[in-house]
């Protein structure tokens, strides 16, 4: 055949580059690994608490706890049962916010990457998240969940930054009404908490800051 009336797909090395170059621009974005505070183990004193919980959970409702958000109702159901028992059984206030609350901790440190400050008394600890600026005692969360009203001191609600606190405090308080128990629920602080990490990690890839990650030295 002349040179002039070859077809494309004669040139089996253009063909093939082109080929290539198709499946590279198909192949899909890799998917981001999980956040190196995510993975990285907990505090000593944290992971003792969290185990305790776990073993609580297991003997009274027959169910291992694995750090899942899912798992998040069980504990719903313990606070609940607990604070039933309080007025009969004062020392399960400490008992429940102690180990429910460095469970809560550790479900949302796994899940969104963040580091404890654990020092001192349980009123003072904090999760600093990792992806995004916002930190909160968890512990004080179950505290508040058990009690079913603000804990003064236990510093349960977000520190964020001054700037991004407005936009985040509306989008929150455009939230259904629900019940107190539902309010204070561990599983719905752990949903609260999704809701405001989304929100800051959409703003922050909006400004072109997406890598941008915080250790605890920002906190201070």
């Amino acid at each position: 055949m002349p040179d002039d009336e070859r077809k494309e797909t004669d040139d089996v090395a253009g063909a093939a580059a082109h080929a290539d170059d198709d499946a590279a621009e198909a192949a899909p974005t890799p998917e981001p690994g999980p956040d190196p505070d995510a993975v990285a183990d907990a505090p000593p004193k944290v992971a003792e608490l969290a185990a305790g919980c776990v073993r609580f959970v297991a003997q009274r409702y027959a169910v291992m706890l694995d750090f899942s958000p899912d798992t998040l109702s069980l504990v719903d159901q313990w606070v609940r049962d607990a604070r039933k028992e309080l007025k009969e059984r004062p020392e399960l206030e400490a008992l429940v916010t102690s180990a429910a609350g460095a469970y809560l901790g550790e479900v949302v440190r796994r899940e969104f990457g963040g580091r404890w400050f654990c020092d001192g008394d349980e009123d003072g600890w904090r999760l600093y998240l990792s992806t995004v600026y916002c930190a909160f005692n968890p512990v004080g969360m179950v505290r508040e969940a058990l009690l079913l009203q603000e804990a003064e001191g236990w510093h349960a609600h977000f520190e964020l930054d001054p700037g991004e606190r407005e936009g985040i405090e509306a989008r929150l308080a455009a939230l259904p009404e629900v019940e107190d128990d539902e309010y204070y629920a561990p599983s719905t602080r752990f949903d609260v908490v999704n809701i405001v990490v989304d929100a800051l990690r959409e703003d922050m890839r909006a400004r072109g800051l997406a890598d941008v990650r915080f250790t605890p030295e920002d906190y201070e």
